[in-house]
C-alpha cells in the first residue's frame, strides 16, 4: 500500500512497462517506458522551459538600456549564470567557453530543478488524487544520473576528436610509444571512471538524504505499532530531525547541482583544452 512504506518516495514506481529481453539491462524481462522518475524529469524540463522565459520577459522597460537590465528572479538567474561562466567555465574551457557555456548552464539548472522538485510531497498527493504514484527525486535514480554522465562522456570524446584531433589521441599515451599497450587501456579506464564518478556521486548524495528521512519515518511507524504513546514520543524528535534533514537537503540540492556541473565542465575542458606546446617548452627548459 502506498504511504505505508517509508521507502515509497525513494524507489521508482513504474507506470507503463513493456516486455523486453535485453540481457543484463532487463533482468526481469521488462522495460519501463514511463515511471514517476521519468515523469519528474519531464516536469523539470517543462518547468525550465516555461518559468525561465517568463522570468526574463520582465524588465524595467523605461529605456533602451534599462530594457536589458533584469529584475527580480531573472536577476538571480543572471548572477548564477555569470558566476558559472567566470568562475567555472572560463578557467577550464578557456577559448572554448562560448561553445559549451549553454550546456553548462542547462545542466546546472536542470539538475537543480530535479533536486528541488524531489523535495515536494508530490508522491503523497498523487496516489490519493489520481491513483498513480508520481513524485520523488529523479536524480536518486542511477539510470537518470548515468544518462547525464553518458551525455557528458559523448561530449568529451566527440569534441575532443573534433577540436583536438591528433592532440586528443596523444593524451591516451602520455609516455613512450612502446608503453601504449599499458597506458592506453589505463587512460580509457580513467575516462570511464570519470563517467562512473559523475553518475554515482550525484545518485548517492541525493538518495542518502531521502533514505535518512525514510528511516526517521520508519521509527515513528514502528513505535506507533507498539502503542500510541510510544509513537507520539518517538514522533517529536523524529519530526525535529526531519526538519533539520530537509533544510540540509535544500543545501545539498544546490551543492550537488554545482558539483555535477563543475566536474562536467572540468572533464570536458580536459578533453578540448591542450597545453602540449607549453609542456614541451617546460620539459626542454
Amino acid at each position: 500500500m502506498t504511504g505505508t512504506n517509508p521507502l515509497d518516495h525513494v524507489v521508482q514506481h513504474p507506470i507503463v512497462e513493456a516486455e523486453l529481453d535485453a540481457g543484463l539491462l532487463t533482468p526481469e524481462g521488462v522495460v519501463t517506458l514511463m515511471s514517476d522518475h521519468i515523469a519528474m524529469t519531464i516536469l523539470a524540463g517543462l518547468v525550465l522551459c516555461i518559468v525561465l522565459p517568463l522570468a526574463f520577459r520582465r524588465s524595467r522597460k523605461t529605456g533602451d538600456i534599462d530594457r536589458l537590465v533584469t529584475t527580480g528572479f531573472a536577476g538571480a538567474i543572471e548572477v548564477i549564470c555569470q558566476y558559472l561562466r567566470k568562475e567555472v567555465a572560463e578557467p577550464t574551457l578557456g577559448e572554448h567557453t562560448d561553445r559549451f557555456i549553454k550546456y553548462v548552464w542547462s545542466l546546472f539548472f536542470f539538475v537543480l530543478t530535479i533536486n528541488l522538485l524531489g523535495m515536494l510531497p508530490i508522491g503523497v498527493i498523487t496516489p490519493l488524487a489520481f491513483g498513480v504514484h508520481i513524485g520523488g527525486t529523479a536524480t536518486g535514480n542511477i539510470w537518470v544520473t548515468g544518462t547525464l554522465a553518458v551525455i557528458t562522456l559523448v561530449m568529451m570524446v566527440i569534441n575532443g576528436l573534433r577540436l583536438g584531433k591528433i592532440e586528443y589521441l596523444k593524451h591516451f599515451c602520455p609516455g613512450p610509444w612502446w608503453m601504449a599497450p599499458i597506458l592506453v587501456p589505463v587512460e580509457i579506464a580513467g575516462l570511464l571512471a570519470k563517467t562512473f564518478a559523475l553518475a554515482v556521486r550525484l545518485f548517492a548524495n541525493m538518495l542518502a538524504g531521502h533514505l535518512i528521512l525514510a528511516v526517521l519515518l520508519g521509527f515513528i511507524l514502528a513505535a506507533g505499532s507498539v502503542s500510541a504513546g510510544a509513537g507520539f514520543g518517538v514522533a517529536i524528535p523524529a519530526v525535529l530531525g526531519s526538519v533539520g534533514i530537509s533544510l540540509l537537503e535544500i543545501f545539498v540540492a544546490f551543492l550537488q547541482a554545482f558539483i555535477f556541473t563543475f566536474l562536467t565542465t572540468l572533464f570536458i575542458g580536459m578533453s578540448v583544452v591542450f597545453h602540449h606546446d607549453d609542456h614541451e617548452e617546460a620539459t626542454a627548459h
